[in-house]
């Protein structure tokens, strides 16, 4: 079965222009989006509001606490239970969102049998503290092909690549492989650089007019501020500025800095999927196009079923 994904960078205007398609279609949204999974970070991740939870129905969306464990396996299991249960109500599931992870996990599948192991993460932790970089020469000298897809950043999938190798002695890149999920249809929202580096700047400085702080200030009374789930752009700069560590103003200009970097790394991993089709939603003809590929595609499991 086909499925259609919605994806672009932060700020481009997924949501705006979801809303705008809901008028034509029968669409429920599948987020994708990994922060907007937690409850009480409303601000900060940008979350639709409330406005716009009325017109287009919205899942995946505030499901668990921000010190709750989750993740791509999870999203992706539950992502296909709401999915079966959006057609069966004769509606369109549309994912929408950023998260590169979470469309790896519908696109490219995942594998079940290998489950997390506390005592292997935590030894490959201490060892990458001991001797900083040794876990990426690990990951790219066990599996190479997993090492060209994995940030040499992102320490949560060097360790769940290195720990599917030493508990199976099998390559995380080939077990994704014997496991691809079914076809789909990728659609990428972007728009000019300087376009969309204004909308983050703007969007930042919303952020802090609507309440940011205090939303940080309610999250870390409530939650331990070290947690990785407050690492999020918004969030971290946010609490440092609370820490005296800078003032609101450099917070400000780091957020808006952050994000654009992000935004930049979302687009560069958009690039990879040579079948996408992209649009800009600033253009009047874009929402037209992309109502005909979904009524396209929706037809075509229409015409399956029958």
């Amino acid at each position: 079965m086909k499925r259609i994904i919605i994806s672009g960078p932060t700020g481009v205007g997924k949501t705006d222009l979801i809303v705008e398609i809901s008028k034509n279609l029968p669409i429920e949204v599948i987020s994708m989006d990994s922060r907007q999974i937690y409850k009480y970070m409303d601000i900060g991740t940008a979350k639709p509001d409330p406005y716009q939870l009325m017109l287009v129905k919205h899942h995946m969306i505030d499901i668990i606490e921000p010190n709750e464990y989750f993740n791509a396996f999870l999203y992706q299991k539950m992502a296909k239970e709401i999915e079966k249960e959006i057609l069966l109500r004769g509606k369109i599931p549309i994912y929408v969102g950023g998260t590169g992870l979470y469309i790896d996990a519908l696109v490219k599948g995942f594998f079940e049998g290998v489950p997390r192991d506390e005592n292997i993460r935590k030894e490959l932790s201490k060892l990458n503290e001991q001797e900083p970089g040794i876990l990426r020469k690990m990951l790219e000298e066990f599996d190479p092909e997993a090492a060209s897809r994995i940030h040499p950043q992102d320490m949560k999938r060097t360790i769940r690549a290195l720990e599917v190798y030493l508990k199976t002695g099998k390559r995380i890149s080939e077990l994704q492989k014997q496991d691809k999920s079914d076809d789909f249809v990728l659609i990428v929202l972007n728009t000019d650089r300087n376009i969309l580096y204004e909308r983050i700047n703007i969007r930042a400085e919303k952020m802090i007019e609507h309440g940011l702080i205090d939303e940080v200030k309610e999250l870390i009374e409530k939650y331990d501020k070290t947690l990785d789930t407050f690492k999020t752009i918004g969030y971290r700069e946010i609490i440092d500025y609370l820490d005296g560590i800078y003032g609101l103003e450099t917070a400000i200009h780091l957020i808006k800095r952050n994000t654009r970097h992000y935004a930049r790394r979302q687009l560069i991993y958009l690039r990879r999927f040579k079948n996408s089709l992209w649009f800009d939603p600033l253009h009047s003809e874009t929402k037209e196009k992309i109502v005909e590929i979904i009524s396209g595609v929706y037809n075509e499991l229409s015409q399956k079923k029958e």
